[in-house]
């Protein structure tokens, strides 16, 4: 339930804010002195944030994916916010859904554009009065495979993309409306191991032999690669800390970045040209080995 006593100071929304990178932003707000709504998975949650944050974290459980849940939260931070309305708005929640596209069943990839996507505009959406009186900013969390998709990553890479795009029009939309849109990539992060690591196996497990015939070696390869990957991402307080100064920075950056391998990537994505970004996504999994030999081209008989 949200709080409706009389607040002061700036406000912000954080969704998916109960665990990991989410948990971590919120609680760094907190710290200075913001006070925090957000979205959290279970009740559990919702009071481990009230008691870190000392009451200036206030959650409430909520889907994103059902507009009435979504329309109802936001009404309720409205009226807690009264007249100040809304000054940042953190859109950081999201699933990642990770397998061959092949054998991937549509409706889990109908699921990750419901939530990373449909999810995160209807959120956005939902607290627009709020920002527009206070002339607030949205910043919307993506990753840096939005721009260099992996293998076995489509779902998530064509989610984020499409949400970086609705993110580029809402900041011309709303520009007469003094509201600013920032996009934040983030680079790897180590969060949310154990739970990645036991959807991975699930799609593993769950492959038919003719499925694993085809992709058990790769898929296998590919699951190291990212647990490497992993390993050495960016730690969740780091990446928040700068989550927040982001939030902050003025003027606004249309675009952002979190960690130097996110740098990198993007900087790859513009400056490479077609082949070698297909040769890079190959490598950074391990899957390099596993490319097939160019096609000879006709030889006219010679």
């Amino acid at each position: 339930m949200v709080s409706t006593s009389p607040r002061s100071g700036r406000s912000v929304v954080v969704t998916s804010a109960g665990a990991g990178l989410g948990r971590d932003i919120a609680l760094g707000l907190a710290a200075k002195g913001y006070i925090v709504f957000g979205t959290a998975m279970s009740a559990a949650e919702v009071q481990d944030l009230k008691d870190a944050s000392g009451g200036r974290v206030s959650l409430t459980v909520c889907d994103v994916t059902k507009a009435m849940g979504v329309e109802a939260w936001a009404c309720g931070v409205t009226d807690a916010l009264g007249p100040a309305g809304l000054n940042l708005l953190i859109n950081n929640a999201g699933i990642l859904t990770q397998g061959p596209i092949e054998i991937l069943l549509l409706d889990a990839i109908r699921q990750e554009f419901e939530v990373n996507v449909f999810g995160a505009l209807s959120v956005i959406n939902a607290f627009l009065p709020a920002l527009r009186k206070a002339r607030g900013r949205i910043v919307q969390v993506s990753t840096w495979m939005a721009s260099l998709p992996l293998p076995f990553s489509g779902p998530s890479g064509a989610s984020h993309a499409a949400i970086e795009v609705f993110s580029a029009v809402y900041r011309a939309e709303l520009k007469p409306f003094g509201i600013e849109v920032v996009v934040v990539s983030t680079g790897n992060m180590k969060t949310g191991g154990s739970a990645k690591t036991a959807a991975l196996a699930r799609i593993a497990n769950g492959m038919t032999s003719g499925q694993r015939k085809l992709y058990g070696k790769t898929f296998g390869t590919f699951v190291d690669g990212l647990s490497s990957m992993q390993a050495t991402g960016i730690d969740s307080a780091a990446a928040a800390a700068r989550v927040v100064e982001i939030a902050e920075q003025h003027p606004a950056p249309s675009h952002a970045v979190v960690g130097a391998e996110a740098e990198q990537m993007l900087r790859a994505a513009h400056e490479k040209p077609d082949a070698e970004l297909d040769a890079l996504r190959l490598k950074l999994v391990g899957l390099s080995r596993f490319s097939s030999q160019p096609r000879k081209g006709p030889t006219n008989g010679k």
